[in-house]
């Protein structure tokens, strides 16, 4: 912003040393002050003051004319830049047709099955006594925690022992976690997860979701009848032995979700399939990214949307005719670990609370987001750009993504309604999500996410309209990075604070004034989200 300033400074002052340039700096100054999308607008009026000493041939002739154009194209500036700073939408709320309640355990982690083991002092991640771990997953509101990921078909990794599993559970059940367990397909052997799926049953019920077999397994066998020929003994060995055991699958990656749906029909009536995983990156291989604004465009710009769409209609309407529910155990924004500057942006909160909701809408019963201080790419481990927090001195730190989970599960306990936003004509294209969830005291939460990010972004002054529900007072959660900046990693925060290495987190609703029967009035700035939680009383 102030490089423009800078310029606008030189040639004032060496055209008009007596200082009419300096009092014109105080304009442009103030122009950038008024709103950051000001940008656009004075790069205008430099062109124009450009175009004005060129066909001067440099110093102005008549220097109250040069002061009358150039003041004209300041003053038309930050006119132009009150327009654009603010845009006016309505938000429709809807509750006469809620959805089934989402579920408790919604937001997850992923991680490969390499975190179960000890590291090579012996250590244990997942451990009953890693008070910020656990305290970090409380924090966040996770409830979900999957193990697999390449890892668990790789013979590189040792298959866990009772140890191991001991630690991991031990953990699931202090952070209040329910596990979806994988055991090795690739090279598999149907004894050894047996006993492991036998012992889990049998000490760890409570905090167990459901046993899965294998990782990804379109990526080493070409047909699903040949997936089926080595995954069924596993399945039955274990069902030999836990009766009542639950399972998901088959874990593919999002080119084989085909293989979802065949296995859905063979295995719905069985009654043993909780649901149905897939795994999904809609931004596809990390490392296609060159240039990280046009990556964090990608996660930003309604156009994703459209790629969820297109995954969407080919992959669950034959799930729902056969009521068979599904959930994505692996998903993040970009695969392969990530884009670089990018999936660890706060451009990567925005897009994670609205990937979360969007896909609540459409049905999903959850998303674990792949995550860790390394990830698998392919058959090797690369640093995790995607993570939602990673390992610090004192702690784990979290990454913007963490911010956007907790944003999600503040406002996510009870049913989806109807949230529909109508932007003013002026600002058709105003790039604002917004999602309502009607709790079980009726009381309301809707999440209002402002994507307007670059240097034409926008405030969204937004009125929204509850219907026949009548809120006797409201409290809001804003979720912001420093100066709005898309790109930041660091200087996150939610309720005006940022979670702490232990897993801490003091941040605090700020009170709303609405009267009753009436629509309510909020501001959300560029590049934020804000969580409204109306009270009925």
């Amino acid at each position: 912003m102030h490089t423009i300033v800078i310029f606008f400074s030189r040639i004032f002052m060496k055209i008009d040393p007596s200082g009419s340039g300096w009092r014109i700096m105080v304009a442009v100054d103030l122009a950038f002050d008024i709103h950051n999308s000001a940008l656009k607008c004075i790069e205008m009026a430099q062109l124009a003051l450009q175009a004005i000493l060129l066909r001067r041939g440099g110093l102005p002739q008549f220097l109250p004319l040069y002061d009358f154009l150039v003041v004209g194209c300041l003053f038309t500036a930050m006119t132009l830049s009150l327009v654009a700073a603010e845009a006016s939408a309505t938000v429709i709320i809807d509750s006469s047709h809620p959805s089934a309640p989402l579920a408790d355990d919604y937001a997850g982690l992923s991680y490969e099955t390499e975190r179960e083991l000890p590291d090579a002092e012996g250590k244990y991640y997942f451990r009953p006594d890693n008070a910020p771990l656990t305290k970090m997953f409380q924090t966040l509101g996770l409830k979900n925690l999957r193990i697999g990921g390449n890892m668990v078909d790789s013979s590189k990794v040792a298959v866990p022992t009772q140890a191991d599993i001991d630690q991991l559970f031990g953990f699931a059940k202090a952070a209040g976690l329910r596990v979806i367990y994988s055991f090795r397909l690739k090279n598999g052997d149907a004894a050894t997860s047996a006993a492991q799926a036998k012992y889990i049953a049998d000490h760890y019920a409570d905090n167990l979701a459901c046993f899965c077999i294998g990782n990804e397994p379109d990526l080493y066998v070409h047909s699903y009848s040949g997936y089926l020929k080595i995954w069924q003994p596993i399945y039955d060995a274990i069902n030999q032995v836990v009766p009542n055991a639950k399972f998901c699958g088959p874990s593919l990656t999002s080119n084989a979700r085909s293989w979802a749906q065949d296995f859905a029909r063979d295995y719905a009536s069985s009654g043993k399939i909780l649901y149905v995983t897939q795994h999904e990156y809609p931004g596809g291989p990390g490392g296609k990214i060159k240039d990280p604004a046009y990556g964090r465009d990608q996660l930003l710009l309604p156009a994703w949307y459209q790629t969820c769409q297109r995954y969407c209609d080919k992959f669950v309407p034959p799930l729902q005719a056969a009521s068979v529910p599904y959930r994505f155990d692996e998903a993040n924004n970009f695969y392969n670990g990530g884009a670089v500057d990018v999936s660890d942006t706060f451009a990567s909160a925005l897009w994670g609370l609205d990937y979360l909701y969007w896909w609540a809408e459409h049905g999903s019963q959850g998303i674990n987001f792949h995550t860790g201080d390394e990830v698998a790419a392919g058959p090797v481990l690369r640093p995790c750009r995607y993570a939602s927090f990673t390992s610090a001195p004192d702690g784990y730190f979290a990454h913007p993504l963490a911010y956007g989970i907790k944003l999600f599960t503040l406002g996510s306990h009870g049913r989806l309604v109807s949230a529909t936003v109508t932007a003013e004509t002026s600002a058709a294209d105003l790039n604002l999500a917004a999602y309502a969830v009607l709790g079980t005291d009726q009381s309301l939460y809707v999440t209002l996410i402002n994507k307007e990010h670059d240097a034409t972004a926008r405030d969204a002054s937004v009125t929204i309209q509850t219907g026949s529900a009548s809120y006797t007072s409201a409290q809001t959660m804003v979720l912001a990075s420093p100066q709005g900046d898309d790109a930041a990693k660091e200087g996150v925060t939610l309720g005006g604070e940022t979670i702490h290495n232990d897993g801490s987190w003091q941040g605090k609703w700020t009170d709303l004034p609405v009267k009753p029967g009436s629509p309510v009035q909020i501001k959300v700035p560029a590049c934020s989200a804000l969580l409204i939680h109306l009270i009925a009383r």
